[in-house]
């Protein structure tokens, strides 16, 4: 892809705020650029950082890195004409978006591998559907990527530990969840590195982002709670009747899993360009660009332990600023672990 940049770039900032900078964001951004402003002729620079909820500025930086992308294509190179002289964006020779996306033989293996995983999933709705688009996959695929996805056996995870061997955990929950029975789980809880017992009364399962969970209001908490399947150590169904709360509200997971209480503790990171995937990994509550690579993020949790760690594992790559209380205190696991080895 070539670029002409031009003289004029705006003198106005979008009135949009500050948006968070990490690597996934900005990719969906460059991602949706060019059949944006194909699919208007033109668009002005303020008109486009308001739709996509960035500054002028960070448009503009974008629109240099598409200057530095080919679209490769069955000619040497496919060039995709782009400008924004004038405080107008416009592109132009972009036929090649149009045409159809192919998949390459490790591709379509790829993903015929992973639908046939998920139609070993027990109880799995509408396998038929399933069935059909693996079987237009593999037509449209060919034999050769046919041949290499059937040389590849994946076994699936039961998420977690059923008391009946026969049965997977999946299984169980959606019968307690038809039936209308409370559960007992042995959960998890990575934060505090330990197992906890709590009664549930399930809810739904659903899968977000690629992770199967368990909603269900848990009598523990007294409260709705999203409870990950892979990190249920034991289960058991009980001969109890599930009793949710009339006033208990399924979790909107179209907002995001991440729901920040105000009684949670803000903390602080400057991380250095090496860090950055804190941000990717971790849900924050912002993302702030201080040049040279560098993130300054904020993410608040209700037990500040796990930052404890995260701060240790980072060594040079990021600091925690914020709050005092916890930098001293990482300060002085730092000391300690150092002096262990003759350092401090």
């Amino acid at each position: 892809m070539t670029a002409k940049t031009g003289g004029a770039r705006g003198a106005a900032r979008s009135a949009a705020a500050k948006a968070a900078t990490t690597s996934t964001d900005r990719l969906g951004r460059l991602l949706a650029l060019v059949p944006y402003v194909v699919n208007r002729d033109s668009v002005a620079l303020g008109e486009a950082a308001a739709a996509f909820g960035v500054t002028e500025k960070q448009l503009i930086d974008d629109l240099n890195l598409l200057w530095c992308v080919e679209l490769r294509a069955p000619d040497p190179y496919c060039p995709i004409d782009l400008s924004y002289e004038g405080g107008e964006i416009t592109v132009a020779e972009a036929e090649s978006i149009a045409r159809p996306l192919r998949l390459k033989v490790d591709e379509a293996s790829a993903l015929l591998v992973a639908l046939r995983m998920l139609a070993g999933i027990p109880g799995l709705d509408d396998r038929d559907a399933l069935s059909r688009v693996i079987a237009k996959l593999e037509g449209a695929a060919g034999a050769a990527a046919a041949a290499v996805s059937s040389q590849v056996s994946v076994e699936v995870d039961a998420w977690g530990r059923s008391p009946d061997p026969d049965r997977s955990a999946v299984e169980l929950l959606r019968e307690a969840i038809a039936a209308g029975r409370r559960v007992h789980l042995t959960y998890y809880v990575p934060a505090r590195d330990e197992n906890t017992e709590r009664d549930v009364d399930p809810m739904r399962l659903l899968v977000v982002e690629g992770t199967t969970y368990l909603e269900g209001w848990c009598r523990r908490a007294e409260a709705v709670r999203l409870f990950k399947l892979d990190r249920i150590a034991d289960l058991a169904v009980l001969d109890v009747a599930a009793e949710v709360p009339d006033d208990a509200e399924p979790i909107d997971v179209d907002a995001g899993l991440f729901r920040p209480s105000p009684q949670d503790e803000a903390v602080t990171l400057e991380l250095t360009a090496r860090g950055r995937w804190v941000a990717d990994y971790y849900p924050c509550e912002s993302v702030e660009e201080l040049g040279e690579g560098r993130l300054r993020v904020v993410l608040r949790t209700p037990d500040t332990r796990w930052v404890r760690g995260l701060a240790m594992r980072l060594g040079d790559q990021g600091r925690v600023v914020a709050p005092d209380h916890l930098a001293a205190g990482i300060r002085d696991d730092a000391a300690r672990a150092l002096a262990l080895y003759g350092m401090g």
